[in-house]
């Protein structure tokens, strides 16, 4: 259910009580002999049994872990789930959900996606005999017309990365399940779980890189899954286990604590996003900006009615060439030169050769990941620095002596 407030710029409403369950699902004093309000870090690798093959629900970390199980409970509320299991990194994730195929299966996978999802599928996955398909999946006709009597997963970002295309979820999960057992997985890493809830629009599976939004605080590197199915939860239990991409609990108590101002954050990353992408697109020195908050982005009206906001993710091309974007780059003070994303602090990088340096030239150029293609995370700093820092960089790229 959702609240009633009137969302800002006719997105839909926040999904109620999100803050409290950050806060407390999981959380509980009483779990606990000490009645510990703040969860503590069990480190212990093994746990002592009351008899041989009886414990007390936790035998040897890698299967389970006190605080991890804290975690994923609490994870589970927030993306209107009923399991949560957390992993080493996002691409451990990836990989776990991958081994729920056998070779010979086909994943049908969003042509725009994370650099290393890419090189994963493109040359890990299909080493091991698995069949890859790039599709433009914001197209449910190209989706319906890919898939295969092999075809046992769909994957895809949205929005994604770094073009920031949108997918209809809904429209999606419909096209898929009717043609049979095809599991249906949405990566929620640019949205988070405050804006987008993908098991409620039909997903089987929503997984993050838990190192960006989720965790917020550039300290952590995580995956995340959330399933609904108790037949799904089974399987990648067992392989999560089996295969031990398992995350150390210190970091799952670091990212149980970044949940706790998942809200606050993400409506000032939504404010902060919005003003720098409404000045980027009046700015005469800027070619095109891509940014769902946005009326003029072309999937605007799918992006209301899908989600409850936007990040602080924003795509942008300079005009001018490869040397524009580098000076532009280099002159920026508050935006660090960096990858990654969703962090308190405010990054940019050139997707062409830094994330998606990996993916095939002729597939970066067809999806316009261009030399003056600029992606910026932006942050949770004051608004009237961050634009300040925008435009003297902008202004910078453009001086007759910048080259």
């Amino acid at each position: 259910m959702q609240n009633k407030d009137v969302p800002p710029h006719g997105f839909l409403p926040s999904f109620r009580h999100f803050a409290t369950q950050a806060i407390h699902e999981g959380q509980e004093p009483e779990q606990w002999n000490s009645r510990a309000v703040v969860p503590p870090i069990s480190m212990s690798t093994t746990f002592k049994q009351g008899a041989p093959a009886k414990h007390s629900g936790f035998e040897y970390s890698r299967s389970g872990n006190p605080t991890r199980n804290c975690l994923e409970k609490a994870v589970a509320a927030l993306d209107g789930a009923k399991y949560s299991l957390a992993f080493a990194s996002g691409l451990a994730a990836t990989m776990t959900i991958a081994h729920l195929l056998k070779a010979g299966d086909q994943i049908i996978c969003m042509d725009d996606v994370y650099g290393g999802t890419n090189r994963y599928f493109r040359q890990v996955a299909s080493e091991l005999g698995l069949k890859i398909s790039f599709v433009d999946c914001s197209k449910t006709k190209l989706l319906e017309a890919a898939i295969t009597p092999e075809t046992k997963l769909v994957w895809m970002e949205t929005p994604t990365n770094p073009s920031l295309k949108m997918v209809d979820i809904a429209a999606c999960a419909h096209t898929v399940h009717k043609h049979g057992d095809i599991i249906l997985v949405v990566d929620n890493t640019f949205m988070s779980a405050y804006f987008q809830r993908p098991l409620a629009l039909g997903a089987d599976i929503c997984m993050y890189s838990a190192t960006k939004y989720m965790n917020g605080h550039s300290d952590v590197v995580m995956g995340l899954v959330s399933v609904n199915s108790e037949s799904l939860h089974s399987r990648l239990r067992f392989l999560q286990n089996a295969i031990g991409a398992v995350p150390s609990p210190f970091d799952c108590y670091l990212l149980n604590r970044g949940l706790k101002t998942l809200q606050i954050r993400m409506q000032r990353h939504f404010e902060n996003g919005m003003a720098v992408a409404q000045f980027l697109e009046s700015n005469p020195l800027v070619e095109k900006v891509i940014y769902p908050g946005l009326p003029s982005y072309p999937q605007h009206e799918l992006a209301k009615r899908q989600c409850t906001g936007c990040s602080g993710m924003i795509t942008f091309y300079i005009k001018g060439a490869l040397q524009h974007a580098e000076s532009f780059l280099k002159n920026l003070k508050l935006f660090s030169l960096a990858e990654s994303l969703g962090g308190y602090e405010s990054l940019a990088e050139l997707p062409a050769v830094m994330t998606h340096a990996s993916v095939p030239k002729s597939h970066r150029e067809a999806l316009g990941i261009s030399d003056t293609m600029i992606r910026l995370s932006v942050g949770l700093e004051d608004k009237e620095d961050l634009l300040e820092d925008v435009n003297q960089a902008l202004k910078a790229a453009h001086h007759p002596n910048a080259n």
